[in-house]
């Protein structure tokens, strides 16, 4: 029995109406069908889809993307892939750079209890991954991270993510898996038209590189990239063999605007707590428990429309 089932939750069989607010609530019938919806689409294509676990955060809801298909899920940090790991999973992928000597530490550790992948964008990160990899007596399964446009992390495309990739191929302890490209700056973009040629573009920089590497020996195993907003597109493009979608498991307002075959799975029960008006009413739900991307949603209070948000607060 795992420590996170839900059955023992003691407010398991309770009225929603009994919940102190805010409090958190799943649709799991939407949920079970946000996940078959997203196996459906990458059923009998070249990609799998290795979902994002920072949107639920909870192994309950990982195991039931695994049991759909997923080989493993991925993570921001080791923290996570850690509570991955202990609620069962046996494959997580951290789609960030680990470069601290504790928390590569930790991530060393961790891959004596599971699969382990992890990016890099620098040859001092493959030096020290592999030091730790060493020491621990394990292999990391470790991808380059291109920059495919988005201006955050990642190195060049080309002749520098083939550089990077002959390090780690060559550094004892590590696995070189392949390339690691987010097209996160356009995931969001509302024209679909301009979201799916710029999605390829930054594709293309991935696959250059993955051309290049292979021309010269390295053989890449995974091309790892995407978002909810773009996995129609990424997902079925030539060349990837996997994506990261993670808001469709509970979808949100914004990105159901961009693909409404998911459904709405999470809400928050808020109370009404003061009425300051005939036109207003405010609610405990503030950014505290609210994230501030997009607009809230008021559920079955189609009267009601979003104003504001405040650390405690939520005004309609």
């Amino acid at each position: 029995m795992y420590a996170d089932n839900l059955l023992d939750h003691p407010a398991v069989g309770q009225p929603a109406a009994s919940l102190p607010t805010p409090a958190p609530l799943v649709n799991l019938d939407v949920l079970e069908g946000n996940i078959a919806t997203m196996a459906a689409f990458f059923a009998g294509r070249p990609a799998h889809i290795r979902p994002h676990a920072k949107t639920h955060r909870a192994p309950a809801v990982a195991r039931m993307q695994i049991a759909a298909g997923a080989p493993g899920v991925t993570c921001a940090k080791v923290s996570m892939a850690e509570a991955m790991v202990d609620g069962g999973i046996r494959d997580v992928y951290i789609a960030n750079q680990v470069v601290t000597k504790e928390a590569i530490g930790r991530l060393a550790r961790l891959a004596q209890r599971a699969t382990v992948g992890v990016i890099v964008d620098t040859a001092q990160n493959v030096a020290d991954l592999a030091a730790a990899a060493a020491h621990y007596g394990v292999t990391i399964r470790t991808h380059i991270e291109v920059d495919g446009g988005m201006g955050r992390a990642g190195v060049r495309p080309g002749r520098p993510a083939f550089e990077l990739a002959q390090a780690v191929a060559q550094a004892h302890g590590l696995h070189f898996a392949g390339i690691h490209c987010y097209e996160g700056h356009v995931v969001h973009k509302a024209d679909f038209a301009f979201r799916k040629a710029e999605t390829e573009k930054s594709l293309d920089h991935a696959l250059e590189s993955r051309d290049l590497m292979e021309q010269h020996g390295l053989h890449v195993e995974t091309v790892t990239v995407g978002g909810t907003g773009t996995y129609m597109i990424s997902g079925a493009y030539p060349g990837v063999t996997e994506h990261q979608s993670g808001s469709y498991v509970y979808m949100d307002g914004e990105y159901r605007e961009k693909a409404p075959e998911f459904g709405l799975a999470f809400s928050l029960l808020c109370t009404v707590v003061s009425r300051p008006t005939d036109e207003k009413v405010i609610t405990d739900g503030g950014l505290q428990v609210l994230h501030s991307d997009g607009v809230p949603i008021p559920k079955g209070h189609d009267e009601l429309a979003f104003r504001s948000l405040s650390e405690e607060h939520g005004s309609f």
